[in-house]
């Protein structure tokens, strides 16, 4: 299930289509699902056939579909709907009621990783090492000095709620905090403002089931602009490395840190976390509960690294979803 409702929709498409065409199909039978808003389709059947629009519709009562008279209910929902309403935990909330397996984590912890202040704020009483941050509403003046003389410059301001870096601007001069505020207002009525780190950016993916943990190799990444924008994620801007060439000792620490993190939240299926290294300190920038999965996203890269094939990685996904709903 793909799309969603957010400026992320094309990625996601990208993601969905291309974790379609990796799930074993002599395992499974695959159908694609696009959301849009209301509008909830299947776009191509487990036989390739494409449906004509008004034939496509999901029955959302009971998310079934009716194909040539039959109607098809499906045992488990592959989701990789970035933003809303994948990571905001809604999706993961309707098939909760429904009772029907997702893989993503479950709607409470969704909706808790993708409201990054609130991410932060639990990680830090856990003793998590972090940027300084301000929280900052749409309707709210804002005192821009005090943003300035609290976390210093340059800083960070993103959508306190979004991914794929929409949004997002690095601040240099106080005269560019505004305007960085109303890009990210656009995205979501919280702005995050994060003190900058200098630092080597890392990144690491962890897949846990019922019974196989797989901690992925970390990646470094070395944009070619000045953060890890979307240009960078998604137009070649930017070096990515896997494994990273980092010592063991700190490759070790940001291993241990992602499964402690992965644990300390609930998540379920796979994730990524992104860090700030400086020397041998971490420090935690955000978590991805449906992370980015196009032929030239970061987990994949680390998955490929470690030496398993999407298709083995994505029946372990499906697998424990279905347990662990069985198990519920």
């Amino acid at each position: 299930m793909y799309g969603g409702d957010s400026s992320e929709w094309e990625v996601s498409v990208w993601s969905g289509r291309h974790m379609a065409s990796q799930i074993d199909k002599n395992k499974y039978a695959v159908y694609e699902i696009l959301l849009c808003g209301s509008d909830w389709r299947v776009v191509k059947t487990a036989d390739g056939q494409v449906p004509a629009e008004h034939e496509a519709q999901i029955d959302k009562t009971d998310f079934s579909f009716t194909w040539k008279g039959d109607r098809a209910l499906f045992e488990v929902a592959l989701l990789m709907i970035h933003g809303k309403p994948g990571e905001d935990g809604a999706l993961p909330a309707y098939f909760e009621g429904l009772q029907i397996p997702h893989t993503a984590s479950s709607s409470t912890v969704s909706a808790l990783a993708f409201d990054k202040y609130a991410c932060k704020s639990q990680l830090r009483n856990a003793g998590i090492a972090m940027a300084k941050d301000m929280l900052l509403q749409e309707d709210e003046d804002v005192d821009e000095q005090a943003v300035v003389d609290t976390l210093g410059l340059p800083l960070f301001v993103k959508p306190n709620g979004g991914g794929s870096s929409f949004g997002a601007t690095k601040v240099r001069r106080i005269e560019e905090l505004k305007p960085a505020l109303e890009l990210a207002f656009q995205e979501c009525p919280q702005a995050l403002v994060e003190e900058f780190m200098a630092g080597r950016e890392l990144t690491n993916g962890v897949l846990k089931t019922h019974d196989q943990q797989l901690v992925l190799p970390v990646t470094e990444i070395v944009s070619k602009n000045d953060f890890f924008d979307y240009q960078a994620k998604y137009q070649g801007a930017s070096d990515e490395i896997t494994p990273a060439p980092i010592p063991d000792a700190l490759r070790d620490k940001v291993q241990r840190l992602t499964s402690q993190i992965y644990d300390y939240l609930g998540c379920s299926g796979f994730i990524r976390i992104d860090y700030i290294a400086r020397d041998e300190e971490v420090m935690f920038l955000e978590v991805n509960t449906i992370p980015g999965m196009t032929p030239m996203s970061l987990v994949p890269q680390q998955v490929s690294v470690a030496g398993m094939s999407m298709g083995t990685f994505l029946e372990w996904v499906i697998e424990d979803a279905i347990y662990r709903f069985g198990r519920a």
